[in-house]
């Protein structure tokens, strides 16, 4: 006699998993609300205490000195921060594996000493030096790689030597005289002297709307497609008010560039490797991939991930946007020298990144944050110059504001550990 089974109940079909961040946005301004004290007590700021600082920094100097705001200084400003932010931007590929890159500096020095040196000195054309001397720069950077991902060297230790021997050849081949100066009007000289159009304010003007305009069509495709399947999406206002947002700041700033000399070339260039950058690192199977090796090493392995090689393209990314920086250096100082590339150029850039945003422990990042990080630093130098301060103090207030981002990214990521806990 069989005995009866009780009939099985079928379990309710349960709802998606729904991103809380998203469902307190559309609550209006009391979701925004609990979104920030959601943000504050797990530890996510984002680049809000930088941007504040920006505000501040601008007001304080504003005050001070009556003229930090004016359109020629946000023009200096805009064309200084090219050669270190580019090499800001490698950086933050470099701490996104949990790694260090001490020779970025000197690769710039060698990058510009070969361009100069091919161009100047051998008479070849600048176009054909400058590829040139990436392409040295990017050899450098896959050697250190190779040292780094194939044979197990520590990461501190090659860049370490590298720093020591590019330095060095930089010297070798600047030769006795040790200083070169740029063609007039040549490609290097113009990297830092050129406008585009020629002052003509049309450029700014466009850039100041294109920017706003690309980055509300691109975060609603990626929603439309996120809502197509069966994901949870931001919502429309969210993403109105964001571009809004950027527009509240590139208006003015293209306003304050054309009352100069209008749109800077290295600008132009910094936001577009930036931009360029950011989409490879969020968008493409290469750039998760970056990021899974600085989440995780083993898992990373084992999910069938190439660590060599993101390791060794990672250090050849990072040198030649290290080289292209150095370029904009030189042009700007009008010259290639043996000083070129040392003194604070790769502190700044470490700094750059890091208080931007880019954890020193790997996985967390972004490529703007080098941009926002770049922009405080030479804020606070331009600012210390106006007011006459010592170069000793200008190194003792950026060391403070580098170690206070530090203190904030532990205490942000012992904050979210918590939270994940809970």
């Amino acid at each position: 006699m069989t005995t009866p089974t009780a009939p099985t109940e079928t379990p309710a079909p349960q709802a998606p998993a729904t991103d809380p961040r998203l469902l307190v946005r559309s609550g209006g301004l009391t979701g925004y609300l609990d979104d920030l004290r959601r943000r504050l007590a797990s530890g996510e700021l984002g680049s809000a205490p930088v941007v504040i600082g920006l505000i501040l920094i601008a007001v304080i100097f504003q005050s001070v000195t009556g003229h930090f705001l004016q359109a020629d200084n946000l023009t200096n400003i805009t064309k200084y921060i090219a050669g270190p932010g580019l090499i800001a931007v490698g950086v933050v590929f470099v701490l996104l594996l949990g790694e260090i890159d001490l020779s970025l500096g000197s690769v710039a020095g060698v990058c510009a000493a070969i361009a100069s040196v091919l161009a100047v000195r051998q008479g070849v054309s600048e176009w054909l030096a400058v590829a040139a001397a990436l392409a040295a720069a990017a050899a450098m950077g896959a050697l250190h790689g190779l040292f780094f991902a194939r044979i197990g060297v520590p990461a501190l230790v090659v860049t370490l030597a590298g720093m020591l021997a590019w330095s060095g050849l930089q010297e070798y081949v600047l030769g006795d005289l040790g200083t070169i100066n740029n063609r007039h009007d040549g490609l290097i000289a113009t990297l830092d002297t050129h406008f585009l159009g020629d002052g003509d304010i049309a450029y700014a003007w466009a850039l100041a709307i294109l920017a706003p305009a690309l980055y509300l069509l691109a975060q609603l495709r990626t929603a439309r497609r996120r809502r197509a399947a069966g994901l949870t999406a931001r919502p429309t206002t969210d993403i109105a008010l964001r571009a809004g947002a950027l527009a509240v700041l590139a208006l003015p700033l293209a306003y304050a560039l054309n009352q100069d000399r209008g749109l800077p070339l290295p600008l132009v260039v910094l936001l577009a490797v930036v931009a360029g950058t950011d989409f490879v690192l969020r968008r493409t199977a290469y750039g998760r991939q970056v990021f899974a090796v600085g989440g995780g090493i083993e898992a990373a392995r084992r999910a069938g991930i190439n660590v060599a090689w993101v390791r060794v393209s990672v250090y050849m990314t990072s040198a030649t946007l290290a080289g292209l920086g150095g370029l904009f250096i030189a042009s700007q100082q009008g010259s290639a020298d043996k000083q070129l590339g040392g003194g604070n150029v790769l502190m700044s850039a470490i700094a750059a990144a890091v208080i931007g945003g880019t954890s020193l422990f790997g996985g967390r990042g972004k490529t703007w944050s080098a941009l926002l990080g770049i922009l405080v630093i030479q804020s606070i130098t331009t600012g210390l110059d106006m007011v006459h301060a010592a170069q000793a103090i200008q190194y003792m207030i950026t060391g403070a504001v580098l170690l206070a981002a530090v203190v904030l990214d532990s205490v942000s990521r012992r904050t979210r550990a918590g939270a994940a806990r809970i």
